[in-house]
């Protein structure tokens, strides 16, 4: 297979440009602040999860292309994943798929990162849910920190110790985004809160589903509100491991990730009532405080 051209994979950049800019993605602004060639790099990474999670998530009403809308969204995953392969060794036809290809050729990202996103995508295709925590944690691998991992591996990190960092900051983040949804996700019968946690605090799941407010449920919350907590806290090592292009991101994407979720630490039960909807501003100026400040001094939960 002969490589992309130099002219094709700039229009095929492009395209992730674009994707970005439509895409509201509050991750945008951490992406902006790196310098031009790991910001090309990073969007095209962000672009890739995109594209696979509208494929996921919207294959029905909203699929990411006209060549998609035909195909089931797991046989859809399955032709990105092989369209990977190629692109990963020189082919491929999607302009998405050929620059994160690109991306992992001049940053080294591992090739079973890009495949760990995919799986984790295939892993929301069917309704499903979790006995235990470390069920849950290897889910949150996949989707959140096979991400964040082959982003460091563009940013540069400094020492093997950013990679149980950058996991910890994957889990972290997605536990937040599992708190913020657990209403939308239960209504579509998806419930990612360990099923341990509600025989624990004596509660039945489907309960979520209805918002039912208690005791029992606020337990339930509680004890992936303090899981993320710590996660949280191991994150935060990441920043002084990471180059310093690379750290100013970190805290931007860190920065507005603890300021949902301290908005939810603060009354874990207003979740089952609906999403916690920060505004942009207040998330704006969280990452702006944390890109100067440092995640140290943005804990996300004060200690109890």
């Amino acid at each position: 297979m002969t490589p992309a051209t130099a002219g094709n994979l700039r229009a095929d950049h492009d395209e992730c440009e674009r994707l970005l800019a439509r895409s509201g993605s509050s991750f945008s602004l951490a992406i902006r602040i790196l310098p031009p060639q790991k910001r090309r790099a990073t969007t095209a990474l962000y672009a890739f999860c995109r594209t696979a999670d509208d494929i996921a998530d919207a294959a029905i009403d909203r699929p990411i292309s006209a060549a998609d809308a035909d195909l089931a969204p797991r046989e859809a995953i399955e032709r990105m994943r092989a369209d990977l392969h190629s692109a990963l060794f020189g082919g491929g036809t999607s302009p998405v798929v050929r620059a994160v290809a690109d991306a992992a050729r001049s940053y080294g990202i591992p090739h079973r990162l890009l495949h760990d996103i995919l799986d984790g995508v295939v892993m929301d295709l069917v309704p499903r849910r979790y006995e235990r925590f470390a069920q849950l944690e290897d889910y949150c691998g996949k989707v959140a920190s096979a991400v964040g991992l082959a982003a460091i591996h563009i940013w540069g990190y400094r020492s093997e110790s950013a990679i149980a960092a950058g996991h910890a900051c994957g889990v972290a983040f997605q536990l937040t985004n599992i708190l913020r949804d657990v209403r939308e996700d239960a209504a579509v019968g998806r419930l990612y809160l360990p099923l341990e946690d509600f025989v624990a605090c004596g509660v039945d799941p489907e309960l979520v589903v209805v918002g039912r407010q208690s005791s029992e449920m606020a337990c339930v919350l509680r004890r992936t509100v303090e899981r993320a907590h710590r996660f949280f806290e191991e994150a935060a090592e990441l920043d002084p491991l990471l180059s310093t292009d690379g750290r100013l991101a970190f805290r931007a994407m860190y920065g507005t990730y603890a300021s949902i979720f301290r908005r939810i630490a603060a009354g874990p039960e207003q979740v089952l009532a609906g999403r916690v909807r920060p505004s942009k501003a207040s998330l704006a100026a969280a990452a702006v405080a944390c890109v100067v400040i440092g995640p140290r001094f943005l804990r996300p939960l004060e200690a109890r």
